[in-house]
């Protein structure tokens, strides 16, 4: 949304009919037709990939497209629709996805729901506790002085969580931001392919490239390089250069040693070890070596330039597909054949950066100049060799999101042909220090992370039991504000979590620092901030610009969309079976025949990969069983998660001073069943693993029987959600 990437915030059952299907047909180029202004095909000098890239069964598939959209939407908004969802008006895009392969419409988020967050979940295949960042963009954590500060959840790979000081060399944490269960730096997702000889760009996609100049730059680059020196520089334009660009090479590519400055691609915790690769990052850099014969241009043939006209990186609220999946189409065509690349919302002005109602005319603009980039940009695959018989393509979302704002006007709009307009947009901003002190009398010192689900640090971490955290866990409970698109007062929280919850819903990590005192899932029309005691307004509201809220616990902002294509994927067009963002590493990994340094924390989609492309430890019924049950204890919006987080909410909203008998109890039934699931969890991702990734088969009757244990947990959390406090 703004220019800074910490700030990135990031089917309908009916088809279009008659005017729609014709309005939305206008919107993408006919086939073979070339784009005034665009290149040719194979433009440039492509180099093609390098011939040891060779993934999947019998080395059939040559490249990797995956392609994660912020915030673009699969399912149309429920206050709104008669608009078709932001895929349906890209048919360029939808065709793609459902003639040649399968669209899982039934795909969930981890938690927070926030964009960090779930990029790296779909990266890694792993939840906040085994990657780090289970809050927002960017969370607090306790320095070691006992000050509350920020970290970036946009940040290199490698980076330390006090990056900004650590920069400069006086930074007291150089604790990982990416971090494993075992503090150690996440195993980084480039990592198996670069070993297997591929060559791995990205474009723009979280923590994988350069995305602050400061640290980022000293700490790849080197802290006395020139380039570190020009990072330092305010005039200098490093976010231009050295940010949103990357290309992990393989060992001894051409690629790397062709280039002008490629830097060692250093992981010093990474499993194995890995030494001898090298890196490129920037436009500064990458830009000769994707376009040899002048500036690279979009889409459009319109030369990528930043805000102020120069050549380079044009930020990230500019990855429009125009823009984002020119820099993928020149990677594949140069000698890089697994891409990473990242695009920007649809639903937030380009120019203002101000938020839209669906249906609004620039917001369908918009859409129709997606449809027209991806158009070209399956037509410049498809001339260049590149599809779904030699390329693994995977597309998604990071999370879906909650329209705040009132009924559209004309109550007919459908945005295509009739377009809308709104009485009132925007997600009501709450003071919740304010609301605590006018409501409740709490005046407690605290500080929290501004959001729809903000975390929040009580002065000094108090244990969860004393006195005056007890009495903030109710007052929290008990806080209401009005709703203007409900007319009426409602209870700001839907849930909320303490660090036994927050165990339980994979959001602890083995950084002590980052951990919260509380996490509030608010209704989902409100963003909560901290600023001060007193109200200036008789609820403490102020109307944000942001229409399209996310990070609670609502179906429109957890269920999401994801979509694979390529060898191995059958052609089933659309699929509402279960998934997790967790799922799309071990199902991409399973595809391609590569192996991760760690265990997963999803599983296989083996329902969407032909039996026949599968080995027979992941054919068998017993694996499909497994799996589901597995995914049913453990995605934090399942119903294991959804039924703790329940009680966990009953029962921090319990008791009053003195009495906090009920409070202890839920907190030992969730502990318990934490810890029950764990133990399952542990059992089930072993053999699940073992079947996918090492060919070990699964014992049918154990497979059942531990599936039954699983549901047994499900239902006995349930019950005790229902009779709790």
């Amino acid at each position: 949304m703004a220019s800074a990437p910490w700030n990135r915030r990031g089917l309908a059952a009916a088809a279009c009919s008659g005017a729609l299907v014709a309005a939305l047909a206008v919107a993408a180029p006919a086939h073979g037709a070339t784009p005034s202004g665009g290149r040719a095909a194979g433009a440039g000098s492509p180099a093609g990939p390098d011939p040891t890239c060779a993934l999947g069964p019998s080395g059939a598939i040559k490249h990797v497209i995956y392609i994660q959209f912020d915030n673009t939407h699969l399912a149309r908004t429920p206050q709104v629709p008669n608009v078709p969802s932001d895929i349906q008006q890209m048919p360029a895009l939808l065709h793609f996805m459902e003639s040649n392969g399968t669209v899982l419409t039934n795909d969930h988020t981890p938690l927070i729901a926030h964009t960090a967050d779930d990029l790296v979940t779909s990266e890694t295949g792993e939840y906040g506790n085994n990657q780090g960042i289970p809050e927002a963009n960017s969370y607090l954590y306790y320095r070691p002085n006992g000050t509350t500060d920020e970290a970036g959840s946009f940040s290199y790979w490698t980076d330390p969580v006090d990056s900004y000081t650590t920069a400069t060399g006086t930074g007291p944490d150089h604790t990982p931001n990416l971090i494993d269960a075992a503090g150690k730096i996440a195993p980084a997702p480039w990592v198996p392919f670069t070993r297997a000889g591929c060559n791995v760009g990205e474009v723009a996609l979280a923590n994988l490239d350069i995305e602050n100049a400061l640290p980022d730059v000293p700490i790849v680059f080197g802290p006395h390089s020139a380039e570190a020196r020009d990072a330092r520089n305010p005039n200098y334009p490093s976010e231009t250069e050295f940010e949103g660009l990357s290309v992990h090479c393989a060992r001894g590519a051409d690629f790397c040693a062709d280039n002008r400055r490629p830097v060692a691609d250093r992981l010093p915790d990474e499993p194995g070890g890995y030494r001898g690769y090298q890196a490129v990052f920037g436009a500064k850099y990458l830009d000769h070596e994707l376009s040899p014969s002048g500036p690279l241009t979009n889409l459009d043939g319109q030369v990528i330039t930043d805000s102020s006209g120069r050549p380079g990186f044009p930020g990230y609220d500019s990855m429009q597909p125009v823009n984002a999946l020119a820099y993928t189409l020149d990677m594949q065509e140069h000698g890089v054949p697994v891409t990473y690349t990242y695009l920007t919302d649809a639903h937030d002005n380009a120019q203002t950066g101000n938020g839209m109602g669906p249906g609004e005319a620039t917001y369908e603009s918009q859409l129709r100049a997606y449809n027209r980039a991806f158009a070209i940009f399956f037509r410049r695959l498809a001339a260049a060799g590149i599809n779904k018989t030699n390329t693994l393509f995977v597309f998604g979302e990071d999370e879906n999101d909650h329209y705040v704002g009132s009924r559209p006007t004309p109550a007919n709009c459908n945005g295509v042909v009739i377009t809308c307009s709104y009485r009132q947009l925007g997600e009501v901003g709450l003071n919740v220090q304010g609301l605590l002190a006018r409501q409740q009398h709490i005046t407690t010192p605290f500080t929290v992370h501004s959001d729809s689900a903000p975390f929040v640090y009580l002065q000094g971490q108090p244990a969860r039991t004393a006195p005056e955290v007890r009495a903030f866990g109710r007052a929290l409970a008990r806080l209401t504000a009005v709703d203007p698109y409900q007319a009426k007062r409602v209870r700001l929280a839907n849930y909320l979590a303490d660090p036994v919850e927050l165990k339980v819903l994979h959001m602890i990590t083995a950084d002590p620092a980052r951990t919260p005192t509380f996490t509030l899932f608010a209704k989902p029309d409100f963003y909560l901030s901290a600023d001060g005691t007193s109200c200036a307004t008789p609820n403490c509201e102020a109307y944000q610009t942001d229409v399209w809220n996310h990070g609670d616990i609502s179906p429109d902002i957890n269920r999401s969309w994801m979509a694979f294509v390529g060898p191995g994927v059958k052609e089933l067009g659309t699929s509402d079976v279960w998934a997790s963002q967790s799922d799309t590493r071990p199902t991409m990994m399973a595809l391609l025949r590569l192996t991760d340094d760690y265990a997963h924390e999803g599983r296989v989609l083996t329902e969407i990969i032909d039996r026949s492309d599968l080995p027979a430890s992941l054919a068998a019924p017993a694996y499909e069983r497994l799996g589901a049950a597995y995914s049913a204890i453990e995605s934090p919006v399942g119903p294991f998660g959804l039924a703790t987080l329940t009680l966990s909410t009953k029962g921090i909203a319990s008791g009053s001073p003195g009495h906090d008998g009920t409070y202890q109890r839920d907190e030992r039934t969730i502990a318990a069943l934490g810890a029950r699931r764990d133990r399952l969890g542990a059992v089930m991702i072993r053999l699940l693993e073992g079947a996918a990734f090492h060919g070990q088969a699964i014992n049918p009757h154990r497979a059942q029987a531990l599936a039954r244990r699983a549901h047994a947990l499900i239902r006995q959390a349930q019950r005790d959600a229902r009779e709790g406090s």
